[in-house]
C-alpha cells in the first residue's frame, strides 16, 4: 500500500504547491487617505427593550439582517456544548413551518438566512425583505426545536469531536485557549464527548428559553429599505417577542499571565509538524486611546505577509508556510498571540526566532517605510470591506456594544495614520509580554523535546485536554529476542503468509477521499502491478478526473486538470528502486534496523528504519497484531521536504490475505483520509493502464 499513498502525495503537492509559488512579497503603493462617511444609523427600540438600527443604503436593491443577543459568556460545565447544539438546530423550520418547507422558500426567495446560539443573519432582494424579516422572526421566536433533530445534531457534534481527535491544529486550539483563560472561564472552556452526552434535550429548551430573548437584542437592518417601512415591519414581526427574566451573571477572572516564558508542551505522536503558539492575555478594548497603535503595532509584527515574524519564519529561514500574530480587544479579557507551524527538526529554532522578533519590534524603532506600508494596508482593507452590508452592520453594533464614540469609524483612519514609530514601540512593551507569556507547543515530542530543552526555556507538560502530566516517555525496552526479522515475521503471519504474499502481482484499490478543509470528497483509484508499477486518479462526479499519476516502470508523470509534467530525475529513480506491493518480501537486511519500541494510539508497536536509495523511512509495526500500522518518511515537492505520516488500520480479507482498509495521510496541516470500498486482487490491472 506503501506507494499509493506516496503516489497521491505527490500529485496532492503539486496541486498545493501552485498557491505558494505566487509572489505577493510587493507591497501596494500607499495613497492618501479617503474620507470616510458612514451613514448613521435610524435607530428605535420596541416595548421589549429589543434596540433597531437602520442604515439606508440604495445603491443595489438588497436588504440584510443581522440579530445579535449581547448575553454575558457564560460556561457550561459538565454540559458544555449544549449553546453549539442549540445554534445547529436553530433555523430549520418553526412551530408552524416544517424544516422541508422552511428551507424551500429561502432556497426560491434566492436569500440567505443562519442562526447561531446568539443570534442570526438573513439577507435577500429588497422586495423580499418583509417576508424574509418574518421567517427569522418566526425562526427566532417559535423555533422547531424536537427531540428527533437533537439526537442526529448530537451524533453529528460527537462525530466531529472524534474526527478532531488526531487533528493538532484541533488540539493546539483547546490548549491554548484553556492555558489562556483557564477551563472555567467561558473563553477557556471547550466540548467535548463526555460533555456533550451529558446535554438533555430538556437542556436545549432551557437554554433557549433563557438566552435567545429580547432582553440584550440588537437587530442591524442594512440596504435597500424605506425606514417608515422597515420600522413597522419589525414592530409586527419582533413586537410580539417578550422579556425573559433576566438572570444576573458574572464573567469569572480569566487565569492570569504565567510569572515568566515557558513552553506548554503537548505530545501527539502523529504529529508531522509542530504548531507553535505564544499567548499572553492583555488589558484592550476598543475605546481604548491604545486601540489603533496596538492595531498598527501588530500588523507590522506579524499581521500580513511582509511582517516580522512572516519575513523570517517563512522568507529567510523557510521554517513555515505562513508566521502570524493577533491581538483580540475585548470587554472582558483580550489576548495577544503569535503563532505558525513548522517542520519538526526547526521547532527549537522557530520559537527562539519568535521572540527574537517580539522582542525585536518592542526594543527597535520600526522603520519609516514599515510603519507607512501598515498603515496604507490598513486604509485599503478598511476601504474595501466598506462594500460589504455585512461590515456596515457590524460597525452599528460595535459602536453600542463597546461603549464607542458615534465617530469613532469617520475618524478611524484618522487615527491610524496618526500613529508613530513612538507609539508602535510603546504599545508593543505594553502588550506583547514574552516575558510572561505561555508557548504553547503541540507536536511530536520524540523528535523535537531534545532541542526545545536546548533553548533554556522551562517547558511543563500537557495532555491534549490542558491536564498537567509527566514528561512523556518515547520508548519502552524491547522484549528479549525480538529483532526486525522476529517482526517481518509476525507481519506476514498477519496477514496472511510470506508464499502467498509472493503470488500477489496486482492490487486494484478504490477509495473514498476525504481532504480536510476541501469542499469536495473524490473518490480514488489506485492500481499497482509489481515490481514497480503504479497507477492512480482521482475524480470527481460531474468534473470527471482531476488528477492523475502513472508509471509505467521507466517514465512517468503526473497530471493535473489538463496539466501534464514528467516525473524528475530523482522521482524516477526512487519509483525504480520501490516495490509496489508487499515491499518487506525486498528489503535486504542490511537495510533495515530495529530502533524502539513506542506507542501509537495506546498500542505498542516496533519501530523499523528502512534505509532505500540513499533515505530513510520509518515503518511501525502493531506488537500484538503484527499488522503495519505506520509509515514516516520524508517527501520533496517544489523543492521543499515535508514529512508524511501514514496510519493504516481496519484490516480486512481479501483472498487469504490481510489488506488495510481505512488509512490517512497527515503531511503539514493537511490531513487525508482513504475509506476503502474494494481491493481486487490479482483482477483487472493490465500494462496499459501505467503508460
Amino acid at each position: 500500500m506503501k506507494t499509493y499513498i506516496s503516489a497521491f502525495l505527490m500529485v496532492f503537492f503539486m496541486a498545493f504547491s501552485v498557491h505558494a509559488q505566487i509572489d505577493r512579497s510587493k507591497q501596494p503603493q500607499p495613497g492618501p487617505a479617503p474620507k470616510i462617511d458612514l451613514k448613521s444609523p435610524q435607530e428605535f427600540t420596541l416595548k421589549n427593550g429589543m434596540k433597531v438600527m437602520v442604515v439606508e443604503n440604495h445603491k443595489l436593491p438588497r436588504v440584510s439582517f443581522s440579530l445579535t443577543i449581547d448575553n454575558k459568556p457564560e460556561t457550561e460545565g459538565a454540559k458544555a456544548g449544549v449553546s453549539s447544539l442549540v445554534g445547529s438546530m436553530m433555523g430549520n423550520g418553526t412551530t408552524s413551518i416544517s424544516k422541508e418547507k422552511f428551507n424551500e422558500e429561502i432556497d426560491f426567495l434566492g436569500a440567505r438566512l443562519s442562526f447561531n446560539s446568539s443570534g442570526a443573519y438573513a439577507s435577500a432582494l429588497s422586495q423580499y425583505s418583509d417576508r424574509i424579516l418574518e421567517l427569522m422572526a418566526d425562526a427566532a421566536m417559535h423555533p422547531l426545536l424536537v427531540e428527533e433533530e437533537f439526537k442526529k445534531e448530537k451524533e453529528r457534534l460527537i462525530e466531529g469531536l472524534k474526527s478532531q481527535e488526531k487533528s493538532v491544529d484541533a488540539v493546539a486550539g483547546r490548549v491554548g485557549n484553556a492555558l489562556s483563560y483557564g477551563i472555567n472561564h467561558p473563553y477557556g472552556e471547550f466540548i467535548s464527548t463526555e460533555t456533550v452526552n451529558n446535554v438533555t434535550f430538556q437542556d436545549i429548551s432551557a437554554f433557549y428559553e433563557e438566552n435567545f430573548n429580547p432582553n440584550n437584542a440588537y437587530l442591524v437592518v442594512v440596504g435597500d429599505v424605506d425606514f417608515k417601512t422597515i420600522k413597522s415591519q419589525v414592530e409586527k414581526r419582533f413586537g410580539n417577542s417578550t422579556k425573559s427574566v433576566n438572570v444576573q451573571t458574572n464573567v469569572p477572572d480569566a487565569t492570569p499571565n504565567v510569572q515568566y516564558t515557558q513552553i506548554n508542551f503537548v505530545d501527539m505522536p502523529n504529529a508531522v509538524q509542530s504548531n507553535i503558539l505564544l499567548t499572553n492575555n492583555v488589558n484592550l478594548k476598543m475605546n481604548h486611546p491604545d486601540y489603533h497603535a496596538v492595531l498598527i503595532a501588530n500588523k507590522i509584527l506579524g499581521g500580513g505577509f511582509g511582517s516580522y515574524l512572516n519575513m523570517n519564519l517563512r522568507e529567510k529561514h523557510a521554517y513555515t508556510y505562513g508566521a502570524r500574530s493577533g491581538v483580540d480587544a475585548d470587554k472582558y479579557v483580550g489576548r495577544f498571540t503569535a503563532s505558525t507551524a513548522v517542520r519538526n527538526m526547526v521547532t527549537d529554532s522557530a520559537v527562539v526566532q519568535t521572540l527574537k522578533e517580539i522582542n525585536r519590534i518592542k526594543n527597535e524603532p520600526v522603520e519609516a517605510e514599515a510603519l507607512r506600508n501598515a498603515k496604507a494596508k490598513y486604509v485599503g482593507d478598511f476601504v474595501l470591506a466598506l462594500e460589504s452590508p455585512q461590515t456596515v452592520a457590524r460597525y452599528a453594533l460595535n459602536i453600542k456594544l463597546n461603549n464607542l464614540p458615534k465617530d469613532f469609524y469617520e475618524t478611524f483612519l484618522q487615527k491610524i495614520n496618526a500613529v508613530t514609530a513612538e507609539d508602535v514601540k510603546r504599545v508593543a512593551n505594553t502588550y506583547f509580554k514574552p516575558e510572561n507569556a505561555r508557548i504553547v507547543v503541540v507536536g511530536k515530542g520524540a523528535d523535537v523535546l531534545e532541542n526545545l530543552e536546548k533553548t533554556g526555556i522551562p517547558i511543563l507538560y500537557f495532555d491534549t485536554y490542558a491536564n498537567p502530566v509527566d514528561k512523556p516517555k518515547f520508548s519502552k525496552p524491547l522484549p528479549d529476542g525480538v529483532t526486525t526479522a522476529t517482526v517481518l515475521e509476525s507481519y506476514f503471519k498477519a496477514v496472511g503468509g510470506k508464499e502467498k504474499a509472493k503470488a500477489v502481482k496486482s492490487v486494484w484499490t478504490t477509495a473514498n477521499v476525504t481532504i480536510e478543509g476541501a469542499p469536495f470528497s473524490p473518490v480514488g483509484e489506485m492500481k499497482a502491478m509489481t515490481p514497480n508499477k503504479t497507477s492512480m486518479e482521482m475524480s470527481i462526479d460531474g468534473m470527471g478526473v482531476i488528477m492523475k499519476q502513472k508509471f509505467n516502470g521507466t517514465t512517468g508523470y503526473t497530471e493535473q486538470q489538463g496539466n501534464k509534467m514528467d516525473l524528475t530525475e530523482e522521482q524516477i529513480k526512487d519509483q525504480k528502486a520501490s516495490h509496489t506491493i508487499f515491499p518487506e518480501l525486498y528489503y535486504e537486511p542490511s537495510a533495515l534496523s530495529l530502533e524502539s519500541m513506542i506507542s501509537i494510539d495506546g498500542s505498542d508497536a516496533y519501530k523499523i528504519k528502512v534505509t532505500e536509495n540513499g533515505k530513510d523511512s520509518f515503518r511501525y509495526y502493531d506488537a500484538k497484531t503484527g499488522y503495519l500500522v505506520r509509515v514516516e518518511k520524508t517527501i520533496e515537492a517544489q523543492g521543499q521536504s515535508f514529512t508524511s505520516v501514514e496510519d493504516y488500520g481496519n484490516y480486512s480479507p481479501v483472498k487469504e490475505m490481510m489488506y488495510p482498509y481505512s488509512m490517512s495521510v497527515t503531511t503539514g496541516p493537511q490531513v487525508i483520509k482513504m475509506n476503502v470500498t474494494n481491493h481486487r486482487v490479482n483482477e483487472g490491472v493490465m500494462k496499459a493502464d501505467f503508460n
